[in-house]
């Protein structure tokens, strides 16, 4: 079974804005301004003259490195969650005995979290990454219903 897309929390990767969107719109921002021959430099407004070559480079970045997903690496180094899924030994947060737990308050802004946990618990992973990847495809994205944080 690939978890590549899994969270240890159960979020799914491939839902997330900067592992599919935002690279998907960085690059389309690059191939613009690329046809207009902005990537020799932006000289149109005297203020960008000095950051663009900054800015482009960011942009590179961020269409050339999505987010490695949280198994590769990605995301909070010190997430407590993802330590505790390790230390627990399940495969995701959701199918741990005491799902949910008050570690999950970090999550609150994903508004989705908890069902799609119950929804995994209930048909097993397996199926369930089979379902997060048809949501994908059909354009679903966390950041589309994320609540606002702070």
């Amino acid at each position: 079974m690939d978890l590549t897309e899994v969270a240890c929390c159960g979020l799914y990767c491939g839902l997330c804005a900067s592992r599919r969107r935002i690279p998907e719109q960085a690059n389309a921002l690059r191939q613009s301004l690329h046809l207009e021959g902005y990537d020799l430099g932006y000289f149109d407004i005297p203020e960008l003259e000095n950051v663009f070559s900054q800015f482009w480079q960011g942009l590179n970045r961020l269409a050339e490195t999505p987010c490695p997903g949280c198994r590769a690496g990605g995301g909070n180094p010190g997430c407590e969650i993802r330590q505790c899924v390790q230390d627990r030994g399940v495969t995701a947060c959701p199918l741990c005995s005491e799902f949910p737990c008050e570690r999950l308050e970090l999550l609150q802004h994903y508004p989705t979290f908890l069902a799609d946990g119950r929804r995994m618990k209930a048909i097993g992973i397996e199926m369930w990454i089979a379902e997060q990847e048809q949501r994908a495809e059909r354009g679903f994205s966390y950041a589309d219903v994320r609540h606002p944080t702070g």
